[in-house]
């Protein structure tokens, strides 16, 4: 989910602060938690916490044996099925063992007597994070080669073996548009804080108007070009990250995503849609669409205009929860409120592709 375009990624997303308040953790109880269920663990250890992330905090554990990342829960009241530690856990051990880059992962802890909440521990990776799709500093092939290993990437996913690599119970198959657009109409009507009649229009609308599922496999649900770790000097995938929103379903959930980079302006983020590509060397969607194709063995996606809506629709859903966790006072990043003022934006996109799909 991008920022407004007033934020600098970089300043607020890059690097680690120290906890403070509700933020700070109980190393003491960490450290015994660690000695016992991390392989190869040594303390003492250090704890900051990384700067980004409205959802699940992440911190950084500096060790004598390395460094760690642990994401838990949020404190405090949460909505239902939201925050699954144990669920990008899970996802994210089965894919490494099954050869896809996701990081390693040391452990599960759920037991909230540790640090007051849920968490896992896995491996951090080193590499480099695209914050912004212009990627100012490269070279126009670099950038193409780039966006061409993203989407590389994304295709392997979807080739996961489902059965093979233990998550045939991650999700339940078939109707995947369907259980999202319910999941994210409950989400959103559960914080809700204002009447918004596009938003109703699109409750009723897209519900309606499902398009057919024709594939099944691991879907990401938040892929795009800054929830990855990349090498730091080759167009290569080390590690994707942000699993949250993961499970079994439609693969076009996913690529449809990754295509609103291509509708969305760039504002310092992951948009590409006003910037001059050409120049720039990043690929136009319709190539990217015949490389995802290729790649998947499909000899064509369907219009995009609906799950353009979709997408937009499931953002508003995604900040309007952000918007709620402002006002209750439990958001997790000092930069929540600005994404809480996104709501409206995201449902006028959602409204304008939904009518050009035929709402």
């Amino acid at each position: 989910m991008n920022e407004p375009a007033t934020l600098n990624a970089e300043e607020a997303f890059v690097g680690t602060v120290e906890p403070e308040g509700a933020d700070k953790l109980d190393e003491a109880r960490l450290a015994t938690w660690l000695d016992a269920n991390v392989e190869g663990f040594r303390g003492p250890l250090h704890l900051t916490k990384f700067k980004g992330g409205q959802s699940n905090p992440t911190y950084k554990i500096a060790a004598e044996s390395g460094n760690y990342v642990l994401r838990r829960k949020p404190f405090g009241p949460l909505l239902p099925s939201a925050h699954a530690v144990d669920r990008e856990y899970k996802v994210q051990n089965a894919l490494n063992k099954a050869g896809f880059p996701a990081a390693r992962q040391f452990g599960l802890c759920t037991d909230d007597g540790v640090v007051g909440s849920w968490f896992y521990v896995m491996g951090m990776v080193d590499g480099r994070t695209i914050w912004n799709g212009a990627m100012p500093d490269d070279a126009p092939e670099y950038r193409r080669e780039t966006y061409m290993a993203m989407i590389d990437t994304l295709a392997q996913l979807h080739a996961v073996d489902v059965e093979a690599a233990g998550l045939s119970d991650f999700g339940k198959p078939g109707n995947y548009f369907g259980r999202q657009v319910d999941r994210w109409t409950k989400q959103y009507k559960l914080s809700e804080t204002e009447l918004m009649p596009d938003m109703e229009r699109l409750i009723e609308w897209l519900p309606a108007t499902l398009p057919e599922q024709t594939r099944t496999s691991v879907v990401h649900g938040d892929y795009r070009i800054d929830n990855m770790i990349w090498a730091k000097d080759s167009p290569q995938v080390l590690a994707v990250l942000d699993w949250e929103l993961s499970t079994l379903g439609d693969p076009l959930g996913d690529f449809s995503y990754v295509a609103m980079a291509w509708v969305t302006e760039n504002g310092g983020r992951s948009g590409v849609a006003d910037l001059d590509r050409k120049a720039l060397g990043i690929p136009e969607l319709d190539e990217v669409v015949a490389r995802y194709c290729e790649k998947t063995g499909r000899t064509s996606v369907p219009d995009m205009n609906w799950y353009f809506a979709y997408n937009f629709f499931r953002l508003a859903g995604i900040m309007q929860g952000i918007k709620k966790r402002v006002i209750d006072g439990t958001a997790s990043s000092s930069h929540a409120k600005a994404m809480s003022e996104r709501v409206q934006p995201l449902v006028d996109r959602a409204a304008e592709f939904a009518r050009l799909a035929g709402m």
